[in-house]
């Protein structure tokens, strides 16, 4: 390809709105241009990245036996209200009517769309396992679309859906796709890690998440310093071993005046008793108007996403001020789990429930009990304890090797297992060995494809530009003649260009009258793995390879560079 025939239009200022580093730089080299508040078109430097993506996805894929399709983007409403999803997937999902006033939505993702055909189609268990995929675009109503790439209104995905008989078939191609994963993001060059994640809306129990550190990370990331455990933030879990204190006297309890003491800090240093001696009590909403008190220590703060999960919700939302008057008596800071309304279940995060004479909101404004116990005081079963709290970094990790630490990550791919979630709601069956009619058992299996670009471009790009590895880049070799006038110089770029082709590899030839210094900063900017500049010793049959990613920077023989370019390219 000619530089004077490829539609790239570079940038030398950065748009205001280009926050981070991925959004800048693909603005910049001419990758990417906004067509609408989180909508892009991918420019052709940008589908040619994209395509090697998607080959390597494609190949690994059959490697695991996965049949490619491809279903609509617009949907009909039903499917997802059959699935219960049209209600609950909140804001985020693109609603609108055709002409006929019918209901339809645009795709986010597909787990209705493939269990309603593959339902309507696969009868027996014989025809199982199965396993389908499509890339496609995906839709969703971001509020704040923004950090380019990675919080978007349209994206590129590749999900794919398993079909089972039996778990023991889940659990082999969820297997199976976790290695297929590890595999794609090898060969595209990125550093990444395999953590338990939360598997939100998309239902279901066990959870992978696919994760690549980056200062631009949306998620943060928790991991052991001691051992290869690691986790999503929301799921992150600490050690922790409970303590039997049953044998403690109890204290009388006794109601103390604490005005203007709202916090666990300021309550800490009035009752010169530490933090993790305390508790904090919040109240939490559900969809439908569930109420739950959750009570932690006070030097931790409480998890939703456990809360949800542990009480199997959608979702759940800190209660309102106005809520949390009407049905405690007092506000967030004097909220306690000493009689609460029986409308309102009672949580308590393990630390929480192994202490003995602790101190607690009197749900009034301005008040605390001394002394509560458990049992005593309040009732606790075994069902209401559980681990409700956020990790925190330095405390010693779940599996005891090692303490937390933390990072930011990009999700670049997520697997779960959906069980029988929406085989069950869509009535997808088939008969089983006996002749008996089961739900199908199903797995979901997501790599954002665009959102690869960013995480690519966050994790390799320096100063200079973006900075592609070979198996992804839009070009293999960037050959830069500083002078086509030149005879020499025009004759040494052909032969170069021909190597390169004859190689198997593809080529961009800066073609352009533009300074030597001008081309230098674009090819920096477009981060191609190998550049050739073809300059004043071009009649010696001399060149200079620059290799983007190292820096190396030599002079050989335009003769020796074919035998040199899979050493560059491939290693």
């Amino acid at each position: 390809m000619k530089q004077t025939k490829l539609f790239m239009p570079t940038l030398r200022e950065v748009p205001a709105d280009a926050e981070v580093k991925s959004h800048q730089y693909l603005l910049k080299a001419g990758y990417i241009r906004p067509v609408s508040a989180g909508a892009f078109a991918y420019l052709p430097l940008a589908k040619r990245v994209l395509n090697k993506v998607e080959a390597i996805v494609r190949e690994e894929m059959e490697t695991v036996d996965a049949n490619e399709m491809l279903v609509p983007e617009i949907l009909p409403a039903e499917l997802w209200q059959r699935s219960g999803r049209y209600a609950t997937y909140g804001q985020d999902l693109y609603k609108f009517k055709n002409r006929q006033d019918r209901d339809f939505i645009l795709g986010p993702t597909h787990e209705e769309t493939f269990t309603e055909l593959l339902g309507n189609d696969i009868k027996s268990y014989k025809k199982l396992p199965l396993l389908v995929y499509q890339i496609q675009a995906k839709f969703r109503d971001e509020g704040r679309p923004r950090f380019g790439l990675l919080r978007t209104r349209e994206f590129i995905m590749k999900d794919a859906y398993s079909f089972t008989a039996d778990y023991e078939g889940l659990d082999t191609i969820f297997n199976q796709m976790e290695a297929a994963y590890r595999k794609i993001f090898d060969r595209i060059g990125l550093d990444y890690r395999v953590i338990v994640g939360d598997a939100g809306a998309m239902g279901g129990s066990d959870s992978k998440e696919f994760s690549a550190p980056a200062a631009a990370g949306e998620d943060t990331i928790v991991y052991s310093q001691g051992s290869d455990y690691a986790a999503n933030l929301e799921m992150a879990k600490d050690f922790y071993e409970r303590v039997d204190r049953s044998d403690e006297p109890a204290a009388d309890l006794e109601k103390i005046a604490t005005p203007n003491t709202k916090t666990i800090e300021a309550l800490s240093e009035l009752l010169h008793v530490p933090a993790d001696q305390l508790v904090k009590t919040i109240l939490v909403a559900g969809p439908e108007g569930e109420l739950a008190a959750v009570v932690t220590t006070g030097d931790f703060e409480v998890n939703l996403v456990k809360v949800q999960n542990f009480l199997g919700l959608p979702e759940v939302t800190l209660a309102d001020e106005g809520l949390v008057k009407e049905k405690l008596g007092a506000s967030f800071g004097s909220l306690g789990p000493v009689g609460l309304p029986e409308d309102v279940s009672l949580l308590v995060d393990e630390r929480a429930a192994d202490l003995v004479n602790f101190a607690a909101g009197a749900n009034e404004d301005g008040q605390h009990y001394l002394n509560v116990n458990w049992g005593r005081d309040v009732q606790l079963t075994a069902d209401q304890v559980a681990d409700f709290r956020t990790a925190k970094e330095g405390e010693l990790a779940v599996d005891g090797k090692g303490q937390l630490a933390f990072t930011k990550g990009i999700e670049i791919g997520h697997i779960f297992k959906l069980g029988t979630k929406y085989s069950a709601a869509l009535g997808a069956q088939v008969l089983d060995q006996n002749g008996r009619a089961v739900d199908m058992i199903m797995g979901s299996y997501g790599i954002g494809i665009s959102r690869l670009l960013a995480a690519v471009s966050e994790q390799k790009a320096d100063d200079k530009g973006l900075v592609w590895p070979a198996a992804i880049a839009p070009y293999d070799v960037h050959i830069v003649p500083i002078n086509l006038k030149d005879d020499d110089q025009a004759a040494v770029a052909a032969d170069l260009e021909g190597q390169v082709a004859q190689a198997g590899f593809d080529s961009l030839v800066d073609d352009r009258k533009e300074r030597a210094g001008v081309k230098f900063a674009d090819a920096d900017l477009i981060g191609l793995p190998v550049r050739i500049t073809v300059g004043k010793k071009a009649g010696e049959g001399i060149v200079e390879v620059t290799l983007r990613e190292s820096g190396e920077n030599f002079e050989m023989p335009v003769s020796e560079v074919a035998d040199h370019l899979n050493d560059w390219l491939k290693k």
